[in-house]
């Protein structure tokens, strides 16, 4: 396994183009915060708080999305069709210049 490249725009519009390792068993929001992105991840990674709400702008095929990712971004503010919790997408090489957007503060 490799580092892929990811691409995550941040709150103010800037694109940060980042390695994101496939063999250490990270996700999304743990990648932002690896990176010092404004990403809250307040419950942890449970799918509790969608405090690390993101709206991915590729057509990669994504894990499907679970019934506690669903049922938390039903709840949550500023939510797209494009709507992903990045704590429940773990990085894999198929993610290959995957591009994503941090959704804004709640």
């Amino acid at each position: 396994m490799s580092d892929i490249n990811i691409k995550i725009t941040d709150r103010e519009g800037k694109v940060h183009e980042v390695l994101a390792p496939t063999d250490m068993g990270m996700n999304l929001m743990e990648l932002c915060k690896a990176y010092e992105l404004p990403v809250e991840g307040t419950c942890g990674g449970m799918a509790m708080c969608a405090s690390c709400q993101i709206y991915v702008h590729t057509d990669h095929t994504l894990p499907e999305m679970s019934m506690d990712e669903d049922l938390m971004l039903a709840e949550a503010f500023h939510v797209k069709n494009n709507s992903r919790l990045g704590c429940q997408i773990q990085i894999t090489e198929e993610l290959e210049g995957l591009e994503i957007e941090i959704a804004p503060e709640v």
